[in-house]
């Protein structure tokens, strides 16, 4: 079938010889049926956006009504088909062409036809083989219904793998490298990520006596891609800084001898909140940080924030509403919240332990103060609410608001490459203070 052809297929109608009575009976039937008003028009593309990564790329159909859509893919050459019943092609579904970007990591080509009355098919020329997830999302925030197409490769690749083959330095004696020996994988071979286990796992490393052993830091940039976080009044996006602020951080981190950064994202693309988590265990992480830029309804509130997890409810009103609205990013950002998904989710929540929360309250301390040195702190203690993002069950996990986006003067100050640096600094330094004062976290067993 030619490329263009594609487009305009249709499911086959099987046809044979009509007789004069089936006509007469066909006519008959159609008079007894109900007469139903026509519909007025069909639904509107109110927008489009793709977001290419490396993890997977997205496209996403912001619509005004929730429609069906059916897909299939393709081989020789890889394509996706995308089916879209109640809709007509328009100027906004059109420059979805236009909007794919040539270093897109898995799509090649876009092309949009109207298939048959009232469905629309999306063509998508594939530059690999592809396992897609389509699904619709309810109006949430600024959003309306919106399909979503997400594009994973085939193969996952495996958070540790990719990790240690960013590393300058990367070879069969990296201590993480020894992790996949344990785990029956040479470091070239690119496993799918697993389901969290309910223990704890313990890495199967081989040290030398007295090894000074590298740590991983996990650096998570709060938001991304559909989830904007908070924004400012002068159209500052959340996402935005955070990743600017976490890059530096990972510059910092990666610059000290022992240490190494993780970012749970480098782009501009959204990650669930349990995959965040997921991937910091993955790769091995001896703590996480979360980054985020704070919000409130009073444009004056101000300063920085320190939050950890809480297993008994929110220390104040205000940490409770905090929790709330970071949490609510799967639904904002589009995750695919199926069985399998809340099913990791949960496990995660059920495995936080005390002890993780006591030693999450000990680095804490140490950014808040690091924090005040280059800043100002919206209050002196140590927050405390049911972040989802920090429910790890073996990583110190800390949330970190930098300043009020909401606040204009923070606003500003968010937006300044000098501040940006200053609150990295604080957070680098507290991470090196944390384990200088916790030697024996720094050493091999």
């Amino acid at each position: 079938m030619d490329r263009n052809d594609l487009l305009q297929a249709a499911p086959p109608v099987t046809r044979g010889p009509v007789s004069r009575r089936q006509i007469l009976s066909a006519a008959g039937a159609l008079m007894l049926l109900p007469v139903f008003p026509r519909l007025a028009s069909a639904a509107s593309v109110l927008a489009v956006r793709t977001w290419p990564a490396q993890e997977y790329t997205r496209v996403t159909l912001e619509l005004d009504s929730e429609l069906k859509a059916e897909h299939f893919t393709l081989e020789s050459p890889h394509r996706m088909v995308v089916d879209i019943e109640g809709l007509r092609l328009s100027p906004a579904l059109e420059s979805l062409v236009r909007d794919v970007k040539p270093n897109d990591p898995y799509i090649a080509s876009l092309r949009v036809g109207q298939n048959r009355p009232g469905v629309v098919r999306i063509v998508i020329d594939l530059k690999q083989a592809v396992a897609p997830q389509v699904f619709t999302l309810k109006p949430v925030g600024d959003y309306k219904y919106r399909l979503v197409l997400d594009l994973y490769p085939l193969i996952a690749q495996d958070p540790l793998i990719a990790f240690l083959k960013e590393q300058p330095n990367f070879s069969d004696d990296d201590p993480l490298a020894k992790v996949l020996e344990g785990l029956g994988q040479g470091p070239s071979s690119t496993p799918s990520l697993p389901a969290p286990s309910k223990t704890p796992a313990t890495p199967q490393i081989t040290r030398k006596a007295n090894r000074q052993r590298t740590l991983t830091i996990a650096i998570d940039a709060g938001h991304g891609g559909e989830d904007p976080g908070a924004v400012g009044k002068g159209g500052t996006y959340e996402k935005d800084v955070v990743l600017a602020i976490a890059k530096k951080v990972k510059a910092k981190v990666d610059a000290t001898p022992g240490m190494r950064g993780y970012l749970t994202r480098d782009g501009d693309y959204f990650v669930p909140l349990h995959v965040r988590v997921e991937k910091a265990r993955r790769v091995k992480s001896d703590l996480f940080i979360s980054i985020h830029a704070d919000a409130f309804i009073r444009p004056t509130a101000g300063g920085s924030s320190v939050y950890i997890l809480s297993e008994r409810g929110a220390s104040s009103t205000s940490a409770r509403w905090m929790a709330k609205k970071e949490n609510a990013s799967d639904l904002i950002g589009g995750a695919n919240l199926g069985s399998e998904n809340k099913q990791i989710a949960k496990l995660l929540l059920d495995l936080s332990t005390s002890a993780q929360i006591k030693d999450s309250k000990q680095i804490a301390q140490v950014l808040l103060s690091q924090l005040e040195s280059v800043y100002r702190l919206h209050k002196p203690q140590i927050e405390y609410a049911g972040f989802a993002v920090l429910r790890s069950p073996d990583v110190p996990s800390v949330l970190v608001e930098t300043a009020f986006i909401s606040n204009p003067k923070e606003e500003r100050l968010l937006k300044s490459s000098k501040y940006q640096d200053r609150f990295a600094t604080a957070i680098h330094k507290g991470t090196q203070q944390y384990f200088a004062s916790n030697p024996h976290l720094a050493r091999a067993d």
